[in-house]
């Protein structure tokens, strides 16, 4: 992921921070740091940031 794009978004739910992370079946993922725990996907390099598509913990 591009550092300067990981500085700027926030989960869509809680408004927390993203973090990288491997999901379980070794995707990509950006996981919130905030209160909701959610994993988005990570899409030929691109965040899918809906709450709908979003892995909850």
């Amino acid at each position: 992921m591009d550092p300067a794009l990981m500085e700027i978004i926030v989960c869509p739910d809680c408004h927390g921070d993203l973090a990288p992370a491997a999901g379980p079946d070794g995707s990509d993922e950006l996981v919130c740091q905030g209160s909701c725990g959610r994993a988005y996907p990570v899409r030929d390099d691109i965040p899918v940031l809906l709450v709908d598509e979003a892995r909850t913990p």
